[in-house]
């Protein structure tokens, strides 16, 4: 196995598991780091489906006793069936408008200089809803209905333009509907669940064909890097939300964004789609 393909499937396993649950794009970060390491052939679909699936692995090893609690107290806990019910809710939005637009979206928009152009946009966003957001009316996910899930499930939807984040998407309109910064950050992750399993069973099916035993080990290594770096971050992340907002992440996606535009625009990064 050609170890430079493996150093790539490394780098790439860390920077899915580092982004995936941060407001800054996991996409958007992996379609610019394959394009700068020439990893965009047909093998890197299949990988990006791979690692994708560690890092939700990562969140369900994480809270494997909630996840625990809840399948089992699905027959006759009222409690447990709520949160699981807040969840399929929170799934759908972007479940039907996967389905209806995934292909077209892959097709046109999946390249470095729309995830820049979403990196900044995004970026400014999270500054305004970080200065305008209202006191949180709801402090745990317990208190959320319906249809909070409903509106959170949307602001996900969003987060199909690649670069936008669905972490981003979701913990920011957590926050402009009433969540407090710990609860969006939390229902975030839950809703990530069956919103990423989906996705990842989809993108399977529809790359069935370029599946190959000869690329295990690429696939394990940036598996398991996706894996820990995820695990890692979701922990990191808890721990700063209590005491911190999302400002540094916005500054960090505007400027990442400008940087990407002005290597494309003055030739010194020829980036691939």
């Amino acid at each position: 196995m050609d170890p430079i393909l493996l150093l790539k499937a490394l780098i790439l396993g860390v920077i899915e598991g580092l982004t995936e649950f941060l407001p800054v794009s996991s996409t958007g970060h992996l379609i610019i780091a394959g394009s700068l390491l020439g990893y965009t052939d047909e093998q890197s679909k299949v990988f990006k489906i791979v690692i994708q699936l560690g890092a939700i692995l990562a969140v369900c090893w994480d809270f494997r006793e909630r996840i625990g609690k809840v399948l089992g107290g699905l027959a006759a806990d009222p409690l447990q069936q709520r949160f699981a019910s807040l969840l399929i809710i929170g799934f759908l939005p972007a479940a039907v408008l996967g389905l209806l637009f995934h292909s077209t979206i892959k097709t046109y928009l999946f390249n470095p200089l729309t995830v820049a152009g979403a990196l900044i946009v995004g970026g400014f966003l999270i500054l305004y809803i970080e200065r305008k957001v209202a006191p949180p009316r709801l402090n745990s996910i317990d208190e959320m209905r319906w249809p909070d899930a409903l509106k959170v499930g949307f602001a996900q939807a969003l987060a199909m333009f690649p670069g936008t984040s669905r972490s981003a998407a979701t913990i920011m309109g957590g926050l402009v509907f009433g969540l407090s910064r710990k609860t969006a950050t939390e229902f975030s992750f839950f809703l990530a669940i069956p919103t990423m399993f989906a996705a990842t069973v989809y993108d399977v099916y529809k790359n069935w064909g370029l599946l190959r035993i000869d690329d295990l080990p690429v696939f394990a290594v940036g598996f398991g890097a996706s894996f820990v770096a995820a695990m890692l971050t979701v922990k990191a992340l808890l721990r700063y939300v209590a005491n911190h907002d999302f400002t540094v992440f916005a500054w960090y996606r505007i400027v990442f964004g400008l940087v990407v535009l002005l290597t494309a625009q003055m030739g010194w990064v020829e980036w691939a789609a």
